[in-house]
């Protein structure tokens, strides 16, 4: 007589549980992370910089894995990544198409002016603006998903210069009621934003692995985004320009966006 030992439940947890909880638990970390950032002191700020990085990038990377895949989540961390890496070299040593700027030496250790910090910058909402992009046009992706990521700096780019993380030294008149910011900086994101987006579009696949969980995460992060972008700049930075225009800007994709889930929730 032979003992047969059922195994059907923990495999059934392992696929269809297991990559909601992590991905669930990795958004909820880099949130509260974010939420932090305000209220701790200047000394503290610097290492608190590198775990929000490190931790939207990780949610990021986990959702794409637990909707797609590991290949499909490599090959977008990678590419995410290698082609932010590539675009702030080619700015840092020629001011395009950003505009004239220099990271400082508080963002840690650097490959050719720019800190490793960076290119994981570029990866913390990549994924869930993807997938917004895709939702709201499969023919125009590519610019919606540049418009989005260019909106997002306009909260992002503020934040760090205020604390020293990189300068400007450009020519180009500054975003309308966002002081210090140069116009050049929004063109570039939209450029550069355009060109990610055409890469992860058309490189990536659309569909889903079998019994993924939803998007809901990171459409957790992107509301999440909008709405900590805005009531910090109010409440907390005292820039209220820029939490006029940045959630203006974010708010042209991802209004719609959530619209479009609403509407065709079952």
């Amino acid at each position: 007589m032979s003992v047969r030992v059922y195994r059907g439940g923990y495999a059934r947890f392992r696929r269809r549980r297991y990559p909601t909880i992590l991905s669930w638990t990795t958004t909820i970390l880099a949130i509260v992370t974010q939420m932090v950032y305000p209220l701790m002191p200047d000394n503290r700020l610097l290492s608190l910089t590198f775990f929000v990085v490190a931790t939207f990038a990780l949610a990021g990377l986990v959702q794409a894995w637990s909707t797609h895949g590991t290949k499909y989540a490599a090959t977008w961390f990678v590419a995410t990544a290698l082609f932010g890496f590539i675009v702030e070299e080619i700015g840092v040593h020629s001011g395009w198409p950003f505009g004239e700027y220099a990271y400082s030496d508080s963002l840690g250790p650097a490959i050719g002016g720019v800190p490793i910090v960076v290119p994981l910058a570029w990866a913390m909402l990549s994924h869930p603006i993807l997938v917004l992009s895709r939702r709201i046009s499969r023919r125009w992706a590519p610019l919606v998903f540049g418009w989005t990521i260019m909106a997002w700096d306009l909260f992002l780019d503020p934040l760090m210069v205020d604390a020293g993380r990189w300068t400007w030294n450009s020519e180009s008149r500054d975003i309308p009621f966002i002081t210090g910011i140069p116009l050049s900086n929004a063109a570039g994101w939209l450029l550069c934003g355009v060109a990610l987006g055409a890469i992860l579009h058309w490189g990536l696949p659309r569909e889903h692995r079998k019994s993924a969980p939803s998007s809901a995460a990171g459409d957790v992060i992107l509301g999440w985004t909008l709405f900590s972008g805005v009531i910090g700049n109010l409440f907390f930075f005292d820039r209220p320009g820029t939490a006029l225009v940045g959630g203006l800007a974010l708010g042209i994709t991802l209004v719609p966006y959530f619209f479009m889930i609403w509407i065709t929730r079952e």
